[in-house]
């Protein structure tokens, strides 16, 4: 019994030690709630505050940006303007631009290079639409090599073009002098209307017009179109006219644009051929008419940014957008 009574003894206080535990893991737990209180009630004001503070920023940036960007395009123009109209020792006159239309080959560069450029678009879009159209529809899997096969005037330089139309060209007298074939190399080279500067117009077209013709048929559903069009009865013409091109009007649009800006501008190949489109008529004339030069140049691109601004309001026309939905979901219903 004496051993069995003070056994109990050294119990109670084991037992009792861990009671101080208790007030430790309260200390910490109220030590931890005013903590996380403290940092819960300031948290919450600080969240509105953080986004107001925040929102100017963007706004400042991109007025900034715009303020750059409209600086780099005008900036330029602005300059150029007065340097057509602005004589020293004259004052202001706007003879440089009343004294165009006057301008010895004005006329005939400006029809001869749009004659190019619609040529060069009927030329691009009849050879991209049907095969782009047969790559989406019947064999998807080619579509990585027409890709590559379209992006290729971008890697050749126009130099190295134009050396190998030379060439070409060459064949004519030294090869084919005895042929029919020699009226025909004849014939692409005529100046009033050289079919050569449509070829290399339409290959280095190709590009963009693949570009924009390739995702406005990813924009919409054609294979669903298509099907529902033959299962009405229509035949392949009626469906690639009167079904896939108004879907296509604005890439369509897009591309007759950009190859229209490719046309005007474009120097090197038609200067090195010995033809006299638009933009050499400017690079001639400068030499003597500088200011005519610089004025032609502001009137051609501020026709080009019409053009631009009338392609965007074509691509926002509601009847434009609202068809491509109800001609899908049709289609959807009848398959």
């Amino acid at each position: 019994m004496a051993a069995m009574t003070p056994t109990p003894a050294p119990t109670a206080p084991e037992t009792g030690t861990p009671a101080p535990t208790a007030p430790e893991t309260g200390t910490a737990a109220s030590g931890t709630a005013p903590e996380t209180g403290t940092a819960a009630s300031g948290t919450a004001p600080a969240a509105p505050a953080a986004p107001a503070r925040r929102r100017p920023r963007p706004r400042v940036w991109r007025a900034a940006v715009l303020l750059l960007a409209g600086a780099y395009f005008l900036v330029p123009l602005v300059a150029s303007f007065v340097f057509t109209v602005h004589v020293p020792g004259q004052g202001i006159s706007f003879e440089a631009y009343t004294q165009l239309l006057s301008a010895d080959g004005f006329t005939e560069s400006l029809l001869l290079s749009l004659g190019l450029a619609a040529a060069t678009i009927a030329a691009s879009l009849l050879l991209a639409v049907p095969a782009l159209v047969a790559v989406r529809l019947g064999s998807p899997r080619l579509r990585p090599v027409v890709e590559v096969m379209c992006m290729l005037p971008l890697v050749v330089p126009p130099i190295a073009l134009v050396t190998g139309i030379t060439t070409v060209l060459r064949w004519g007298p030294e090869h084919l002098s005895r042929t029919p074939l020699y009226q025909t190399f004849l014939a692409v080279q005529n100046e009033q209307f050289p079919v050569v500067l449509v070829l290399a117009y339409t290959v280095l077209a190709l590009p963009f017009v693949y570009r924009s013709l390739d995702a406005g048929l990813r924009a919409i559903d054609a294979p669903t179109l298509v099907e529902a069009a033959r299962s009405c009865g229509a035949s392949w013409p009626y469906v690639v006219l009167r079904v896939l091109l108004p879907n296509l009007r604005t890439s369509l649009a897009g591309a007759a644009f950009l190859t229209l800006a490719l046309v005007l501008g474009e120097f090197t190949i038609a200067s090195l051929l010995g033809f006299r489109p638009f933009a050499v008529w400017i690079v001639t004339i400068s030499g003597a008419h500088a200011r005519m030069s610089v004025a032609v140049s502001v009137l051609s691109l501020l026709i080009t940014w019409l053009l631009l601004l009338v392609l965007s309001r074509a691509g926002t026309d509601p009847a434009t957008v609202s068809s491509a939905p109800r001609t899908s979901s049709t289609s959807r219903k009848e398959s």
